[in-house]
């Protein structure tokens, strides 16, 4: 069966859940990476309780050597090879103007969107090149042209960072037989945004972006790499 990994799987009701959902019930075998212990082994708790073949392994995807760890265990577990790597991890926050702007703010979001993606394609790029797999990174509308990103800078520029990173991988690899690519969603319908704006607003749901993220790991798609695709209105 095919092998995924996953990062930034932990919280319920978050996109997370819906891909390894998906994933499982198709019959990949999952690797779900979160840096808060007790949640991501719950997520994986739950699929292992409706059968599916899935492990969960605490990391903090800032900490180069904490990620080389982990990898290496699920290279020892999983014959040096992966089929794919779905990059969840990240955040978001808003952000006064940029003349007012706190520069703590975008060192975090670099961090947690930039640094964390940076380093799980480094570690994992051995996996997939054995693999052939592919890379799905996770940008946002307000990083593709047209987008200002007022009042929302340090989130925009690092989410404009992972789509470059996304590029340099998916040319840098196409030799090796590993595709990249990113999905730059508007809102998606997770618990948290819910709780913060109402079950009315538009939303694309979960559900949605699971089947392009399927997509994007298929066969269907072994021609696609070096794609930004936007999701939502």
């Amino acid at each position: 069966m095919p092998f995924t990994i996953l990062t930034g799987v932990g919280r319920e009701g978050q996109v997370g859940e819906a891909i390894a959902r998906d994933f499982a019930e198709r019959g990949a075998t999952l690797a779900l990476i979160d840096r808060t212990p007790g949640q991501v082994e719950q997520r994986a708790a739950a699929l292992r309780a409706a059968g599916h073949d899935v492990t969960a392994h605490a990391c903090d995807l800032t900490d180069a050597a904490a990620v080389a760890t982990v990898v290496r265990t699920l290279a020892d577990a999983h014959g040096g090879r992966a089929d794919a790597l779905v990059h969840l991890a990240g955040g978001f926050a808003m952000s006064s103007p940029v003349a007012e702007a706190d520069p703590a703010l975008l060192a975090r979001m670099l961090a947690i969107n930039v640094t964390t993606a940076f380093l799980a394609t480094r570690a994992c790029l051995p996996l997939l090149r054995a693999g052939r797999g592919s890379i799905v990174y996770f940008a946002s509308a307000a990083a593709l042209p047209g987008a200002t990103g007022a009042e929302m800078s340090a989130y925009a520029i690092a989410k404009s960072g992972v789509l470059a990173l996304m590029r340099a991988v998916a040319a840098e690899e196409r030799a090796h037989g590993v595709r990249a690519n990113a999905l730059a969603p508007t809102t998606i319908r997770t618990a948290d945004n819910v709780a913060a704006m109402g079950a009315d607003a538009r939303y694309v749901e979960r559900d949605s972006v699971a089947a392009v993220v399927r997509w994007l790991c298929s066969d269907a798609a072994r021609d696609v790499t070096g794609q930004v695709i936007a999701l939502g209105a």
